[in-house]
C-alpha cells in the first residue's frame, strides 16, 4: 500500500518517527459527503477516524423518539464512541451524521490497537481526546437533567443570537436543546409576547438580549 504523505496525517503528524510510518502505511484518507450516515445504532465498529476537516454531528434518541445531540467532530477532532467501541469491541449505540463535506483519516482497527501497544504519544493522545470529550458529555448530563428548558433555550438564544437573530427553525432548536419541537415553539410564543424576541419565518430576531440574560439567570 502506498504510504499518505506526513502532512495527511492532520491531528497525529506529532507522533514518533515509528507510528507515522505504521499510520502511514495502514491508515487512508476518505472524504464524507454532507448528509452522509457515517456509523447508526447496531453498526459494528471497524475503523477510527480523525476528522480533518468539516463537521459530523452524533446524536442519540431519547425514549419519547427525539434526538438528542451528544457533541459535535470538528477537525483535529476524534469521536469519543468510536474510542469506547474500540476498546470494548462493542457495537454503535448512537449515529454520526455528516453535516457538511468532510474530510476524514481512516484508521483501520489492526492498525489502531497496533499503534495503541506501540506508541506512547499515540495512547496519550486516545486518551487525552477521550477525556476531554467525556468531560463534555457529563456536562451535557448535568445540563439536561438539571437546567430548566426554559433557562437553556434563553441562553442558547444569547450565545447564537449574538449578530441579532438565530437563523435555526423550532425543530433544529429543539434537537440542540434534547426536548421537543412543540416545548420550544410554546416558550418561543412566550418570549415573543414579552417581547424578548420576534418569530420571523427561520429566524429569530433577539430583541432584547439584556431581559433575556437576566431571564436565564434567574430561572
Amino acid at each position: 500500500m502506498t504510504g499518505n504523505p506526513p502532512e495527511s496525517l492532520g491531528a497525529l503528524a506529532a507522533l514518533e518517527p515509528a507510528a507515522q510510518g505504521i499510520l502511514a502505511r495502514g491508515a487512508k484518507p476518505a472524504k464524507l459527503k454532507a448528509g452522509q450516515t457515517v456509523f447508526s445504532p447496531g453498526q459494528a465498529c471497524s475503523a477510527f477516524l480523525v476528522i480533518k476537516a468539516g463537521s459530523v454531528r452524533v446524536s442519540t434518541a431519547t425514549e419519547a423518539g427525539r434526538e438528542l445531540l451528544l457533541y459535535r467532530v470538528g477537525p483535529g477532532e476524534t469521536c469519543i464512541l468510536t474510542t469506547a467501541c474500540l476498546l470494548a469491541g462493542q457495537d454503535y449505540d448512537a449515529t454520526a451524521l455528516v453535516e457538511t463535506d468532510s474530510g476524514a483519516l481512516v484508521v483501520p482497527k489492526p492498525v489502531f490497537d497496533q499503534l495503541l501497544a506501540e506508541s506512547d504519544r499515540f495512547r496519550r493522545f486516545i486518551f487525552g481526546s477521550y477525556g476531554e470529550r467525556l468531560n463534555g458529555l457529563i456536562a451535557l448530563v448535568q445540563e439536561v437533567s438539571l437546567r430548566q428548558v426554559d433557562r437553556r433555550l434563553a441562553r442558547f438564544l444569547i450565545e447564537r443570537g449574538a449578530g441579532g437573530s438565530v437563523a435555526m427553525t423550532h425543530q433544529d432548536i429543539a434537537m440542540e436543546l434534547g426536548t421537543a419541537r412543540e416545548v420550544v415553539s410554546r416558550l418561543l410564543k412566550h418570549f415573543e409576547t414579552d417581547g424578548l424576541v420576534r418569530l420571523e419565518r427561520r429566524r429569530i430576531v433577539v430583541s432584547d438580549p439584556q431581559r433575556l440574560a437576566m431571564l436565564q439567570q434567574a430561572l
